[in-house]
């Protein structure tokens, strides 16, 4: 009978690197677009307010 603990433990911990990576990526794509979003807003304001 073999002990597979140490081997189940290693796969589940890379599985969740890769989860953690998917979330930061998406996450950071998120941001970006937030940030255009805000940049487009604040064009917007300052060019209604110079009016």
């Amino acid at each position: 009978m073999t002990d597979d603990t140490a081997a189940t433990a290693v796969e589940y911990g890379l599985i969740l690197s890769l989860i953690v990576l998917a979330m930061v990526a998406s996450l950071q794509g998120v941001a970006d677009m937030t940030v255009g979003m805000w940049e487009n807003v604040k064009g917007k304001v300052l060019g209604a307010s110079t009016n």
